[in-house]
């Protein structure tokens, strides 16, 4: 049996190089750096020990590793993944996967050898809070899911963080905004927990906050074939900004805030006291129940690290399997596509239609 995964970096801007720190100190037991890729040499000094390829081909005829992790910007996700896929390497995906649909189905479909480790890099599922709340709502504590309402305006950027580099904040560059870029973690909690939608309505605004030419501000309104419905606000314009989850359900009001994980439940089904009661004004008894969790915010990075080497050597099973990324690229696609034709869009999105307004976009984007 393998007793370490030589893994390779795809990307060494600031997230691979990022990753590269880790391994590098010893924070993935098993996991060793073996090579770097990147045409631009900028950190290449700092990583000296390591070989340096300067395109991904050449990487992948090297032999020098098992796996590799692609942090790219976000268009070569997809064909870097397949490249690495087709070579029969394990593959580590930065989010999001892919930029659009029709892309992210190509690189799934390239996944045909299951021996071969794909996961993708979705480090909030290693957070107990949210783990915690997906076991509660699925194990029906909460009872039957009425509304779920996401407060996300925490992602704050400066005008900075958008100059770093040209491929930054513009359709040919990076695909989108806020929604590609920061929010794929969320929009993947969101369907991880709740499940997907069928109906979405969304209203971005694109360079409201920044000199972008994509969307920095976003509400949606997501509707689900059970009747719940949903409310998703994200910006990286606000400061201070907020991170509030609050599910409500029959069984009761969840809320998950900074350090805050508070279940206050009814004592009996809000429909059922409703149809029983003869007070005109009387709400369900209910109180506050206390819920285990360990400290901190899980491992994050690392975590999703640990697990794609441990699924590699000892079989783990994977905390974020890349196929399941398809979700929050179909969730950031109709929102998008729902504000700039001004439309309710229903799940399935249509992926050659997404394709289509996304090139359009791309044709008129000044990425430089």
């Amino acid at each position: 049996m393998t007793k370490e995964v030589r893994l390779g970096i795809i990307g060494m801007g600031l997230m691979g190089s990022g990753h590269a720190r880790s391994i590098l100190d010893g924070q993935v037991p098993g996991c060793r750096l073996t090579a770097a890729c990147d045409p631009e040499r900028r950190l290449a000094p700092e990583f000296a020990a390591l070989p340096w390829f300067d395109d991904v081909p050449s990487l992948l005829r090297s032999g020098a590793v098992d796996a590799v992790l692609i942090a790219t910007p976000h268009y070569a996700h997809t064909t870097a993944g397949i490249a690495a896929l087709k070579s029969g390497l394990h593959v580590l995906v930065e989010k999001p996967i892919s930029v659009h649909k029709a892309d992210a189905l190509k690189l799934i479909a390239a996944h045909r050898n299951r021996k071969q480790v794909f996961a993708a890099m979705f480090n909030q599922r290693t957070d107990p809070r949210y783990q915690t709340l997906r076991r509660m709502v699925r194990g029906g504590d909460l009872g039957k899911i009425r509304r779920v309402n996401w407060i996300i305006t925490d992602w704050f950027r400066p005008h900075a963080y958008y100059k770093q580099a040209g491929w930054r904040a513009t359709w040919a560059g990076e695909g989108g905004g806020v929604l590609l870029n920061q929010c794929p973690h969320n929009l993947d909690l969101f369907q991880w927990i709740f499940g997907m939608p069928s109906k979405v309505r969304g209203f971005c605004q694109f360079g409201r906050y920044h000199k972008i030419e994509v969307e920095d501000d976003v509400t949606a309104y997501f509707e689900y074939p059970d009747g719940k419905t949903g409310a998703f606000i994200t910006s990286t314009g606000e400061a201070p900004g907020t991170n509030r989850l609050e599910v409500t359900g029959e069984r009761g009001r969840l809320v998950v805030e900074g350090g805050k994980f508070e279940f206050l439940r009814n004592e009996v089904p809000t429909s059922e006291f409703s149809r029983r009661t003869k007070e005109k004004f009387q709400a369900p008894p209910r109180q506050l129940v206390p819920v285990d969790l360990p400290e901190g915010t899980g491992e994050r990075h690392v975590g999703i690290l640990k697990n794609f080497t441990n699924a590699i050597l000892r079989g783990e099973p994977l905390l974020a399997p890349a196929a399941e990324g398809l979700h929050s690229v179909e969730l950031a696609n109709a929102i998008l596509m729902s504000s700039i034709e001004g439309r309710t869009v229903e799940f399935p999105l249509s992926a050659p239609r997404y394709s289509k307004l996304l090139e359009g976009l791309k044709k008129r984007s000044k990425k430089k």
